[in-house]
Parts: C-alpha cells; structure tokens; sequence
C-alpha cells in the first residue's frame, strides 16, 4: 500500500487500516511523504469524513509520533482539562487549585494563545517572575508539592499534529471534526493523564459556531479517549459571550484571583465550579452533588487560593499581588466605551471582542508577535443588563500603540440594545458522559 492508494480510498469512502494510517503518519513526520499528496488526503477526509475507527488510528499514531509524558511519578490519581479555546477563558487557573484541594492532581501542559482566544501561558506570564519553562523532573516535583501546576509544552510532545495542523492551516482543512478530534486527543493523550474531561466552546467566540457541531465533537472526543484507556467526559458549554468580565492576561489573572478568594460568585464561578465537579467525579470522588458541595468548599475555605500562592511562589512568581492588585504591570491608557442607546443588551459578540483585544495588543497574530500583558478590556456591563445612555459598557485597556477610537466603533457597531430583555441559557449546554 502507497500513499497513493490511501488518497484513493478516502477519497472513494473506503476504510482505512489502522496499519495504513500508521504508515501515512510516519511517513510523514518522517518526509518520506510529500506535503501536496498529505494536503490531498486531508481535502479528501473533509468532503468524505473518517469513520469512529480511522479517527482512533489517527489519534494514536499522531500521539506516538513522539513522546509519551510518564506521570507515574505523581502519587493518586491524575485529571487534566482541555477547552477547545474561547474568550475570556480562564477556567484552569481556577479549577486547577480547586480540584487540588479536593485531594486529586492536576498536571498541565497549555500552550500560549494565537489570534483572538488567549493562552494559559501568557496569563501566567504576565505575573512578574513566574517561569513556565521548567524541566520535566521540577514539573512532577511541583505537582507532588501543591497537586497543581501549569508548565508550557516541551519536549518532542506529538510533532505530527505540528506538521499536520501547519498544513491544515494553509490548504482549507482545519474544520474537519474527525481532523479537529484527533489533534486535540493526540496532545491529551500524549500528556499522560488517568482522565480527561473535555470543555468544548460553543459559540460566536469559539471554534465550534452551532451546537450540533460541538456536541459531535464532543461525543466523537469522549469515545476515542475511552478507546485509549482513558476515563474521559466532555461537556459543551456557551461561548457566544465572554467568560468573565475580564479579556487579556493580566487582567484574566486578577479576576481569577477574585474567584479564588470567593469575592465573585457569576457565571464564570457557575463554571469553574461544574467543571472542577466533573474533574472530581472522573477521579473517584463521589456523585455530582458531593463534588460540587467539595468544589464551592475549596473556595470558601480558602484552601483553593492556598494552592494557587503556592503553586505560583513555586515557579517563581511574586505572590505578593494577590493582596494588591497594582503590584501587577498596569496599562497606560484607559478608554471609556459608552452606550448610544439605552435598553438590554441582546447582543455580545465574543468573536469581536476577542479580535478588540488582539488589536489592543492582548494577543498574538502569529507565533512570533509580542504581547502587552497589561491590555484588555473589561466589560462594565454584560449580556442581558439594562444600559443607560451614555453609560459605561466597556473599558478599554492598553500600553500598545494602536487607533483606539476605531476599535470601540467597531465594539459599539456590534453590540446589539433592545427594550426586550433576553433569555439567558445555562452556560453548560450539554454534557457527554
């Protein structure tokens, strides 16, 4: 069997071999297998799809096209998450600790932001001394130390999905959900971890637009972890406003830091605290009520927060910004959006606020780009509140050079005011068990 051959069976809806994938892959990674005759493959399994048993054997021979992260070393049992990225999501600084003071590791590896949904790195980093970089030994020393720990991805972690993704990216193949599937279950499962459970955005600031989408995914994801061995859960939740009232690192970091000392209890709290419950269930920690009720305790306790000082003093960081807030790098323009109209707001576009953000210089255009940790914006008001005239919506937060005046007309084209005040749906749509 030929590279050749496997084009013609996928474009033809025939079965591959997990043999057949196999070889494709290694050769690939290898360059034995050229980039145009790869590009034809995936054109064809984004008209004719993979089956639940090709997208398996994609999934594991993209994870063991390198590494395989060892977390024996790591005492109990050990949970990640993955977000299939939003706006405003900053959901692991939160639950991280949490789940950690309920007793379970979480060991985590994230990747810095690109365009418009941001990184869990680059929030780490914007707090003055925190290293993400550390060897593998200090990574597994960390988590034995606090239960948490979020480092960057090193190592020869998955290079197919590098390779694969570089070149979904530039020939139109990127929205395939078999494809999507198994770049994100090659990464989790190359990170080692006992369970997984999986937060799939759905919304105008997520990659997923509808939810028939997400929840395919979601279910197709849930059913290649199970397949590997993993205990795996995903639940599909709202991204069609922001998470949180705060969009850009420094700022992400203060709010989840106000989260963690029990001071804001909104919607980005309703969440970290289903998604910690489920981490905490996955590990064997009792039903999703006893969870939850183990979750919200973490918080009021303050034990959540403990974990979280020590998890950043360990890599470094400068804790002292926990009790003052102005000890992190502040911007040095603030630009006050107002409301032209008065009524509810209907409308929040998260896809555009996050793009305000990059343009503020919160985020990165491509892998090279510089960040401004200190830009942002932070929401006054948010989706289903009623607005006066004139009325502050929005703050706009930046040190970068940029036309301020036309990326709040572009907030304010987009933001939708009506007399009617809107339904507000449940920030957790659906889940997958």
């Amino acid at each position: 069997m030929n590279m050749y051959d496997i084009i013609s069976k996928t474009k033809r809806g025939i079965e591959l071999t997990a043999e057949e994938i196999k070889m494709m892959i290694d050769g690939y990674v290898k360059k034995q297998i050229p980039d145009y005759q790869l590009s034809a493959w995936l054109m064809a399994v984004c008209f004719n799809s993979l089956t639940e048993e090709e997208t398996l054997a994609l999934t594991l021979s993209m994870r063991d096209s390198g590494d395989v992260v060892d977390l024996t070393g790591i005492s109990g049992v050990t949970v990640d998450k993955h977000s299939t990225g939003g706006v405003g999501d900053k959901t692991s600084l939160i639950i991280g600790p949490v789940v950690a003071a309920c007793g379970v590791s979480v060991p985590k590896m994230s990747g810095k932001g690109l365009g418009h949904t941001g990184g869990t790195i680059d929030k780490l980093e914007s707090i003055p001394g925190c290293q993400t970089q550390v060897s593998f030994e200090k990574f597994i020393e960390y988590i034995n130390k606090t239960g948490f720990s979020i480092v960057s991805q090193s190592g020869n972690l998955v290079p197919a999905d590098k390779l694969l993704y570089a070149l979904r990216d530039v020939t139109a193949t990127v929205d395939s959900i078999p494809l999507i599937c198994s770049s994100i279950m090659s990464k989790k499962l190359a990170m080692g971890a006992d369970c997984i459970l999986l937060d799939v955005k759905m919304g105008s600031g997520a990659f997923m637009k509808n939810t028939d989408d997400a929840c395919r995914l979601a279910e197709l994801m849930v059913k290649v972890g199970k397949d590997a061995g993993k205990k795996c859960m995903a639940v599909v939740t709202d991204m069609d406003i922001p998470l949180g009232k705060a969009i850009g690192n420094t700022l992400e970091v203060i709010e989840a830091t106000d989260i963690l000392k029990g001071r804001d209890k909104g919607r980005l709290y309703e969440l970290c605290m289903e998604l910690s419950a489920y981490m905490l269930m996955l590990a064997g920690k009792g039903t999703k009520e006893q969870c939850l009720k183990l979750a919200q305790e973490a918080i009021d306790t303050g034990r959540a927060l403990e974990v979280f000082e020590r998890s950043v003093a360990q890599q470094g960081g400068d804790t002292s910004f926990i009790n003052d807030y102005s000890l992190l790098d502040t911007a040095t323009v603030r630009y006050d959006v107002c409301s032209v109209s008065e009524g509810y707001i209907t409308k929040m576009d998260s896809e555009v606020i996050g793009k305000a953000s990059l343009a503020l210089g919160a985020g990165r255009v491509t892998k090279e780009s510089s960040i401004d940790y200190t830009a942002g914006i932070l929401l006054e008001k948010e989706y289903g509140e009623y607005v006066n005239k004139g009325e502050k919506l929005m703050t706009l937060i930046t040190s970068t050079k940029c036309d301020i005046e036309d990326i709040s007309q572009k907030l304010i084209d987009t933001i939708e005011i009506s007399e009617n005040k809107p339904q507000i749906r449940p920030v957790v749509l659906k889940t997958v068990e």
